[in-house]
């Protein structure tokens, strides 16, 4: 387990960046879970099908679980976006996943005819992640060509500067660990270390970013911890595809996962869009 970490330079996200990840978040959080709540779950996935279609995607749903797949003109897209729109039933589910869902729709504004980058909003991933096991399962059915990339945004919004205010995911101590939950996590496994990688070098005096802690579980050490395989990224990492995960760690900072207090007050969009914007330049669009 090795432990990369980046620090922002000075500067601060665009507010206007800010304000369309609220109303995204805000339009997302409800109850939706795919069996609980059928009605709620199918009014975000046309959502965000009606979305990514204003930005010129070609969009379709594929598979069985409602994956909601945005293309570039041409299908192209050797890189993924990806995070999961259903909710725990119950719950607004503000954080877990309408945070991240926000973030991948900005990315999706901003690279519209920028950069072969698709785009895809998988479905019950609170089902032992159905949604995203049946699409890495079946690449070719669902896309052109494989991916040679993926993100995975899981919970984006929460952000604390408190001390003590972060927990480990690990159940052992690891040096370097932050104990205040103001940062974003990063999660690869041995195929996807040199993306990790990639991610860190760009955080490193980004005007307006995040700061950056990435954590590389090698030779296989996930598999001994389930915490690391408990989102849309461990399909891909099953197929062998390299796949990241971008999070702010959950239960680990946030006390209101899958809880009905997990809702759009409760989270920071600054954070959120110092997040978009290290994505952005990850991808490959210029920012600020």
């Amino acid at each position: 387990m090795l432990i990369a970490k980046a620090e922002p330079g000075p500067g601060a996200p665009s507010a206007g960046r800010s304000e369309r990840l609220e109303g995204w978040t805000r339009a997302i959080s409800a109850p939706r879970h795919y069996l609980a709540e059928p009605r709620e779950n199918r009014r975000v996935r046309d959502l965000l099908a009606d979305e990514l279609r204003s930005f010129g995607y070609e969009v379709s749903l594929t598979d069985s679980c409602d994956n909601v797949v945005a293309l570039p003109a041409g299908g192209a897209a050797p890189t993924l976006v990806g995070a999961h729109y259903d909710s725990v039933p119950g719950t607004p589910g503000a954080d877990d996943n309408a945070s991240a869902v926000a973030v991948l729709l900005e990315s999706a504004r901003e690279l519209a005819g920028a950069a072969p980058v698709g785009f895809v909003a998988f479905n019950r991933e609170e089902e032992g992640l159905l949604g995203s096991r049946e699409f890495a399962e079946h690449l070719p059915r669902n896309l052109p060509a494989r991916p040679q990339q993926v993100h995975v945004l899981e919970m984006l919004g929460y952000c604390s500067r408190e001390e003590g205010s972060q927990a480990s995911p690990l159940p052992f101590k690891l040096p370097g660990m932050p104990t205040t939950g103001d940062f974003l996590g990063l999660l690869a496994d041995h195929r996807s270390r040199r993306l990790l990688d990639q991610v860190v070098r760009c955080g490193r005096g980004l005007p307006g970013g995040p700061k950056v802690v990435g954590l590389k579980a090698l030779f296989g050490a996930h598999r001994c911890l389930p915490n690391l395989e408990r989102s849309d990224h461990a399909p891909f990492w099953a197929q062998g595809v390299p796949a990241l995960m971008w999070t702010d760690t959950a239960e680990f900072r946030n006390a209101n996962y899958h809880l009905p207090s997990d809702t759009p007050d409760t989270l920071d969009y600054g954070f959120m869009a110092s997040i978009s914007e290290l994505l952005l330049k990850v991808l490959g669009v210029p920012v600020g």
